[in-house]
């Protein structure tokens, strides 16, 4: 199903801004304005499946990386698309910040694997910790990946409970697939100013730990994933979610496309910090961008952990790093 994204639209008194859905039929214009049908998976409540959402111009809808106008599909221009993903990574720079100053309690932070989701807000934690540990102070954020059960994502909220605190989960997505998780997670971020969490079920693990069966969330949570919440088909799970999505601000990166992942590449190839540590000259970049577009359908994967690779066996091994890497980074 194709899906179209709202900058800014309306359904009834709801205000949607920057929200994907998928789309039963394409952008119309009727006698008060534009319109686009879609499936609301939940967003504006369990009755409400098919929607008409209003918006004012065709510039307020991206159509699968293609902006309506009219009844055309105009395709965008490869500065077009760079820089609408990069603006949404100097978003994601400036709500990490906020996250970190408590101005922002809860963020979801998704796209497809290797692009830089989990450098660009690593990279704003970082600096933000380095405070800390000059002064020897605790490191008031936590990065947790990989799985997690319901009573050690309750641990983890109580160590990361204090204002100012920001805990990260990184492809934890096991956590969106659980009833309890879902419910604690829900606790952890509600709108209201006290957050109260609890565990009334005996356990062990909370006694020997210290833990209290209740306590109050103060810090701010940064969920980074692959997933595409739409594409979750339960509708139990799709209520969860659509109820933790409305206490979160929402940053899609937009990179859906192989066309826009390789263009995300070469962006941050050329003008990025993640390759600063390598001092290459200009045109070692461009060499190193131009490799990876011109043999793109015979690499493993093409993400930006490729470029690490190649960036590594560049520095490593002179002249003959791109006969390494097609040795060991090609099928």
């Amino acid at each position: 199903m194709s899906t179209v994204r709202v900058l800014s639209g309306m359904y009834r008194s709801f205000e949607v801004a920057d929200q994907t859905f998928p789309m039963v039929k394409g952008p119309q214009q009727g006698a008060k304005g534009w319109f686009v049908t879609v499936k609301s998976n939940g967003f504006f409540g369990e009755d409400k499946d098919v929607v008409r959402i209003k918006f004012n111009s065709p510039d307020d809808i991206i159509l699968n990386g293609y902006m309506a106008e009219g009844n055309e599909k105009v395709e965008e221009t490869d500065e077009e698309i760079i820089i609408r993903i990069n603006k949404r990574f100097e978003i994601l720079d400036k709500m990490t910040v906020g996250a970190v100053s408590g101005a922002i309690k809860a963020m979801i932070v998704t796209g497809p694997p290797g692009v830089g989701k989990s450098f660009g807000v690593e990279y704003q934690l970082e600096k933000y910790g380095t405070f800390d540990r000059i002064s020897k102070n605790q490191v008031k954020y936590e990065i947790v990946k990989g799985a997690l059960t319901p009573i050690g994502l309750y641990q983890v909220l109580y160590k990361n409970s204090d204002r100012n605190c920001v805990l990260v989960f990184d492809d934890a997505d096991n956590i969106f697939f659980d009833d309890i998780s879902l419910n604690l997670l829900k606790a952890a971020l509600d709108t209201s100013e006290r957050r109260r969490i609890s565990w009334n079920a005996e356990s062990r693990a909370l006694q020997e730990n210290g833990i209290p069966n209740q306590f109050d969330f103060k810090g701010s949570v940064i969920f980074i994933t692959n997933l595409q919440f739409a594409n979750i088909r339960s509708k139990r799970l799709q209520d969860h979610l659509a109820a933790l999505e409305s206490r979160c601000h929402f940053v899609d990166l937009t990179i859906n496309t192989a066309r826009e992942k390789m263009l995300r590449i070469r962006s941050v190839v050329a003008n990025g910090t993640m390759l600063d540590r390598y001092d290459f000259s200009d045109e070692q970049r461009v060499e190193l961008a131009q490799f990876v577009e011109e043999n793109a359908n015979r690499f493993r994967e093409v993400s930006l952990r490729l470029v690490i690779k190649l960036a590594d066996l560049m520095k490593s091994f002179g002249d003959s790093w791109k006969e390494m890497a097609r040795v060991t980074c090609m099928l």
